[in-house]
C-alpha cells in the first residue's frame, strides 16, 4: 500500500514522502497513529502542493534574509553603544547580544532575534568589534559595533 508520511516514522520515512509499505503495517500502525494517510490521486496533489508553497516561503525568507545582510553589511551600519569604561579602555561588566540587537532595533530600525548573533562571549573591551550574524541557512552576515565610553 503506498501512504503519505504525516510525520518522521524511524527507518520508514520522513514527513512528506510517500513509500510503499505493507497493508498491514499501514492500517494498524501508521494510520492508527496518525503518522501516514494513504496515497490517493487527491492526497498527492494536495501534497505536491503544500511542497510548492513550502518552496516559495523559505525562497521568500531567503530573499529577505539577503536584503537584511545588505543593509546590515553596509558602510554607513556601524551600531554605536556607549558605556562605562575604566582608564585602560576596559568595560565596567560587558555588552552582551541583547544591548547589540537593542541597539541595531533603535538606530537602524532593523529588527534580529538575539540567538542569531554568534557571540562567543559578551564584548568587554571599547573600539571595534565585528559580530556574526546568522540570518538564514547559509546567509551570513557581520555586524560593525563600535563602543565608546561615556
Amino acid at each position: 500500500m503506498k501512504v503519505i508520511f504525516l510525520k518522521d516514522v524511524r527507518g520508514k520515512g520522513k514527513r512528506g514522502d510517500i513509500k510503499e509499505v505493507p497493508d498491514g503495517y499501514a492500517r494498524n500502525f501508521l494510520f492508527k497513529n496518525g503518522a501516514a494517510k494513504e496515497a490517493t490521486k487527491n492526497a498527492v496533489s494536495q501534497l505536491k502542493g503544500q511542497q510548492k508553497a513550502e518552496a516559495k516561503q523559505i525562497a521568500n525568507d531567503k530573499a529577505a534574509a539577503i536584503a537584511v545582510k545588505a543593509r546590515l553589511e553596509a558602510d554607513e551600519t556601524v551600531v554605536a553603544i556607549h558605556s562605562k569604561a575604566g582608564s585602560d579602555s576596559r568595560l565596567f561588566g560587558s555588552v552582551p547580544s541583547k544591548q547589540i540587537v537593542e541597539a541595531l532595533a533603535a538606530q537602524f530600525d532593523i529588527k534580529i532575534d538575539k540567538r542569531r548573533l554568534q557571540l562567543a562571549e559578551p564584548i568587554k573591551s571599547l573600539g571595534y568589534t565585528n559580530v556574526p550574524v546568522k540570518l538564514f541557512n547559509g546567509v551570513n552576515a557581520k555586524i560593525r559595533v563600535h563602543i565608546t565610553a561615556e
